[in-house]
């Protein structure tokens, strides 16, 4: 995949995203898509409208109408999706900062785009072969009402609403300015919670917190769990496909850990979860004493969904999967990710332990993760360069190239690998003392910084 990485493509919006950049996107879907009408959404960025409209227009001049749904969160333009048996265009940038936008391209399963069928959608991107039709077959393009209240509803239909109300929870809910403002208090509330919230407000600014919904951006959400008295808390990014949690103490909830609660409640012998190349000792213990088996991808939901489905294909049972990032895929509701669903699951747990004692098996590992930025391609390449030498220098570790170069000590890892969507190369380790893990990932940015400073002396 040229144009779209790990998760959709993404830039800073009308410099590297621009209107044109999106409309060609949308021309080339729409010339590959066997369908008459597409959906198109968006989360509140600024710059989502004008990018929303210019994907609109691309649709149009190749002859699909369009269904203009506005905000919703990136799984409610999938239920929407499934439910109308089109394709949708997603304009989000997920998790980045508020100057980023991107594209996320949906089926008419509502289910995102497989690896094969993206690079069908860039082919005639790359050779801008996409043509237009005569002005009297161009697509026509209606605003549709609703469609966050219909998400709503699939959502109320796919969970144990009676075992969560039953629980009489406080929910506090961080949904971070993002689209789930427009849809998680009230679901959580019809679900018999009571709802306490903040940055609840739809902002394409986020003055309350950036997207990304990591620990260091939540701390307003751990008071309020504390000052309500709550008995969770809940975090989205900015498209409202992941979910991060708080405990009752409002303590930080590691997403590593979420996810290997979530996998133990809901594996079986003889089943198959599927995660990513950064994936944690906590799901390698789940799977082991579960006896699943478990398979692992590069980095990035695409890649995850799309062999989520080959193996559902070849009839293996995949009940949980995802990332420790609060991206986790339940593939017999919808091979996607859901904030809200994952939400809802988590608290069908909390009917019978508080989420301390939910989680508490899945401690004992420490993460940390860098990033070391570059501007340019010749920086990129320097930084991968010193990732292989540093790993080919690792002669006590084990080394796994699915994506990037992750170094496998026993008692701890390493993983440094390029972003598919940012100028950084990320590097994380775990291990179950947190100097060890801090250790680790010293000496790999140390590598890093080391060729990044020699070649800016080239």
């Amino acid at each position: 995949m040229k144009v779209f990485g790990s998760s959709g493509t993404r830039g800073v919006a009308n410099e590297e995203l621009t209107p044109s950049f999106v409309l060609r996107v949308a021309l080339a879907a729409g010339t590959v898509w066997d369908a008459d009408r597409v959906a198109v959404a968006r989360d509140t960025r600024t710059t989502g409208r004008m990018l929303s409209n210019a994907a609109t227009s691309g649709l149009q001049s190749v002859g699909m109408d369009v269904d203009r749904l506005g905000v919703v969160p990136t799984p409610g333009l999938q239920s929407y999706c499934e439910a109308e048996g089109v394709p949708g265009v997603m304009i989000t940038a997920s998790h980045n900062p508020p100057e980023y936008n991107g594209v996320k391209l949906i089926g008419a399963d509502g289910v995102e785009l497989s690896v094969a069928a993206i690079e069908r959608v860039e082919e005639p991107f790359l050779s801008e072969s996409a043509e237009a039709v005569s002005w009297a077959a161009t697509g026509t393009d209606l605003e549709v009402q609703g469609a966050n209240r219909r998400y709503i509803a699939d959502l109320l239909e796919s969970v144990d609403r009676e075992r969560i109300a039953d629980a009489e929870l406080t929910v506090a809910l961080d949904p971070g300015h993002g689209a789930g403002a427009l849809t998680s208090p009230e679901f959580f509330r019809r679900l018999g919670c009571d709802v306490v919230t903040v940055n609840a407000q739809a902002d394409g600014h986020f003055p309350g917190r950036d997207p990304e919904p990591v620990a260091e951006n939540l701390e307003d959400l751990g008071r309020l769990v504390r000052a309500a008295d709550a008995d969770v808390g809940i975090a989205h990014d900015g498209d409202a496909d992941r979910a991060i949690f708080f405990d009752e103490t409002g303590t930080y909830i590691e997403g590593d850990a979420t996810l290997a609660a979530l996998a133990e409640a809901g594996l079986s012998p003889g089943d198959t979860t599927v995660s990513a190349v950064n994936v944690s000792q906590r799901l390698v213990d789940v799977a082991d004493r579960v006896g699943a088996d478990l398979e692992l991808t590069p980095i990035g939901s695409t890649r995850i969904m799309t062999r989520i489905r080959e193996l559902r294909e070849a009839g293996e049972s995949v009940p949980v999967a995802g990332e420790g990032n609060g991206g986790v895929i339940f593939p017999s509701y919808r091979v996607n990710r859901d904030g809200a669903y994952t939400a809802a699951r988590f608290l069908e747990l909390l009917a019978e332990d508080p989420a301390s004692a939910v989680v508490a098996p899945y401690g004992g590992y420490d993460n940390v993760r860098v990033n070391v930025e570059y501007d340019t391609t010749r920086e990129r390449d320097r930084l991968v360069a010193a990732a292989a030498d540093y790993a080919e220098s690792a002669t006590d570790a084990e080394v796994t190239t699915i994506d990037g170069y992750r170094l496998d000590y026993g008692d701890a890892w390493v993983l440094a690998r390029p972003s598919g969507t940012e100028p950084v190369v990320r590097i994380y380790a775990e291990a179950t003392d947190r100097a060890r893990a801090e250790t680790l990932v010293g000496e790999f940015e140390d590598r890093l910084q080391n060729a990044l400073a020699s070649a800016g002396e080239l």
